[in-house]
């Protein structure tokens, strides 16, 4: 005897529950805390990356000592990718992620 396979209906809510990115939702850059890497280079690389002033470059830096991570860029995904590779040309580990 053979039983032909049933079907799976799914409601619209259940299907729009699957993860789609919202292109409108910005990207963040994160630099996550590394071993290798002085705490004076670290201000450096986001000063001379991203144009931040010493202070902010410092806050940026001790939250990646202290906290493990920061967010030190947001926009598009394209941008954040850019920002990316620039952390990974520094030394630096980094991440993109869909801020929520």
């Amino acid at each position: 005897m053979s039983v032909a396979p049933a079907e799976i209906e799914r409601t619209e809510s259940e299907s729009a529950s699957e993860a789609v990115p919202n292109p409108d939702t910005p990207w963040v850059t994160i630099v996550h805390n590394d071993p290798v890497n002085l705490m004076s280079y670290v201000v450096y690389v986001f000063q001379s990356y991203f144009g931040y002033p010493k202070d902010k470059a410092r806050k940026l830096m001790l939250d990646v000592h202290h906290k493990g991570r920061a967010v030190v860029s947001s926009g598009t995904r394209e941008e954040m990718e850019r920002d990316v590779q620039a952390m990974h040309g520094y030394g630096l580990w980094a991440t993109l992620s869909q801020d929520r």
